[in-house]
């Protein structure tokens, strides 16, 4: 099939997706276990459906459509990446790759190959971790990270556990061990995904091949302190959280900065109660991410912040709490599929480069366990994450036609 074709069937499949957003016209807000995540996902069964694969949705929320191998009980090829988004994302940050993994499967069977094994395209719930401030939900519990313990530990900012949304979605949490696949019955990963950073895009290469995703560690701080009049208590008397909090905050970057290698550290939300102009804080609560491939530095900033932390309440006598949501380490990626994804490029001149994810993806959970190759496509200027980002749909459809070159050549082994 020619690339125009290729092309305009993930154009018609990726507009169609843009409509399924809380937040019309300011971006893509596909929270997991919402509405708009179920109007998504009754989609994706229905492409699936009409590309010829086998269609189920664990009880995780995970989407799965299945091409039949010659031998169903050996270990298949997946691909995929998840269907939710940020709060007014983009329209292509992880649903691209779904889509990707769909046009993958009608391009092996329009080519009439019978693979020796199962292809399976998959459609992630909850790869991003807004809503509950955590991640990889989907992609964990197909793993058998995730329990109903699990999903009865976290909530969103309106205090609905997982638990909760995922009865009301329609889902059993008592069941999401059942989304657990048998050990070696994935043999290998593959995800297609926006860069989601400004280097293809800058460089105007067409293709990255990922050798390395960094780990990830996230934590949510709560500083605690005492409110008072914000004009008559003396600085000397005062309990004052954001003071504690904010001198910790200060220092983060700055020890990123000094770790380099790729090494980055944010706090992205800062809460204060009860956030009256005229009171000082009783209660700071922020969030920190720091990413890194090499998991001793994040480490040793974690264990800064605690230290600075425990230092900083000291001074006036105040407590905190810091609560672990994510740790996962970085992943090497198959130097064997990236090798073949290579020579893919090389076949129909694609330009490409090897290069670092500093984004966490599902690959990365699904890497720590299974062979897991990444390829990324530019986004336009590096944006993502807000309702600009942008990749031409040519784009997608030579990561397609790469990622189709690795499946089957994986197929047929």
């Amino acid at each position: 099939m020619v690339i125009e074709e290729i092309t305009g069937r993930i154009a018609r499949d990726l507009e169609h997706l843009k409509q399924f957003t809380a937040t019309p016209g300011n971006g893509c807000t596909r929270l997991p276990f919402t509405k708009e995540a179920r109007q998504a996902v009754d989609y994706l069964k229905e492409l699936m459906k009409d590309s010829g694969l086998e269609v189920s949705e664990d009880a995780a929320g995970n989407v799965i459509g299945v091409l039949k191998g010659e031998d169903p009980d050996a270990p298949c090829v997946m691909m995929g990446s998840h269907y939710d988004s940020v709060y007014n994302g983009g329209d292509y940050d992880g649903i691209a790759g779904v889509i990707c993994a769909i046009e993958v499967a009608r391009l092996l069977k329009e080519e009439g190959i019978t693979p020796k094994r199962n292809f399976v395209a998959v459609g992630f719930c909850d790869e991003e971790g807004t809503r509950f401030g955590t991640g990889y939900f989907g992609s964990g519990a197909m793993l058998g990270h995730r329990d109903v313990e699990y999903t009865k530990k976290f909530s969103d900012k309106d205090g609905v556990s997982i638990y909760d949304a995922m009865k009301e979605y329609g889902l059993d949490p008592e069941k999401v061990g059942e989304a657990a696949w048998e050990e070696g019955k994935i043999g290998s990963f593959l995800e297609a995904h926006i860069e989601q950073g400004p280097v293809l895009d800058a460089e105007n290469t067409e293709i990255g091949l990922v050798d390395c995703i960094v780990g990830i560690q996230r934590y949510m701080v709560t500083v605690n302190g005492r409110a008072d009049h914000a004009g008559t208590t003396p600085m000397d008397m005062r309990k004052d959280a954001v003071d504690a909090a904010t001198k910790v905050i200060s220092k983060i970057a700055d020890w990123a900065r000094e770790k380099a290698d790729g090494t980055v550290a944010t706090v992205g939300y800062i809460n204060t109660v009860p956030g009256g102009m005229n009171i000082v804080a009783e209660k700071v609560e922020f969030t920190v991410d720091i990413r890194s491939r090499n998991n001793d530095n994040i480490n040793d900033i974690a264990a800064r912040i605690k230290k600075a932390l425990e230092r900083e309440v000291k001074e006036f006598n105040g407590s905190f709490e810091i609560v672990n949501k994510l740790t996962i380490t970085p992943v090497e990626l198959s130097e064997e599929m990236l090798d073949i994804m290579e020579n893919g490029c090389k076949e129909r001149g694609y330009t490409y480069k090897r290069m670092l994810s500093g984004a966490g993806h599902d690959a990365l959970e699904i890497g720590q366990v299974l062979p897991t190759v990444m390829l990324f496509v530019p986004s336009k200027e590096g944006r993502s994450h807000c309702p600009v980002e942008f990749t031409k749909y040519s784009d997608f459809a030579k990561a397609a036609v790469i990622m189709q070159s690795l499946a089957k050549e994986l197929l047929l082994k």
